[in-house]
């Protein structure tokens, strides 16, 4: 038998305005999914903006792996939700994110973070 699968929960606040904190946020999920892990990565805040096409391409920050490259694995591997509140807020909608990108609110959150064997960290 084998053991449960740990789930990694990392909620993504930041975008351009804080490259650094962005970039872990999504190499820390990327790692995990690496790793085996399953993994849900919230964008919300300026971080939403990454479930765009086109918006993680012109991320860029030296020495670190592309954004665009982070996300595709999290998403080959893991669920990227965008907050609901959030989404409304820039006028994005369910037609505007990239494939595998979903909408959903704190409900789902909550849900997801209190469920047992899970780790959530937030950047």
């Amino acid at each position: 038998m084998s053991a449960p699968r740990r789930v990694l929960v990392v909620k993504c606040t930041s975008g351009t305005d804080r490259p650094e904190t962005a970039n872990q946020a999504l190499t820390v999920a990327a790692t995990a999914v690496a790793a085996g892990a399953e993994v849900s990565l919230w964008l919300t805040g300026e971080a939403s903006w990454f479930a765009l096409p086109g918006r993680a391409d012109a991320f860029e920050l030296a020495h670190a792996a592309p954004l665009a490259d982070l996300l595709a694995a999290v998403l080959e591997g893991g669920r990227v939700t965008i907050c609901t509140q959030c989404a409304a807020r820039r006028d994005i909608g369910p037609d505007d994110l990239l494939p595998g990108v979903r909408i959903a609110g704190a409900p789902v959150f909550v849900e997801e973070v209190l469920a047992p064997d899970v780790q959530a960290l937030v950047y």
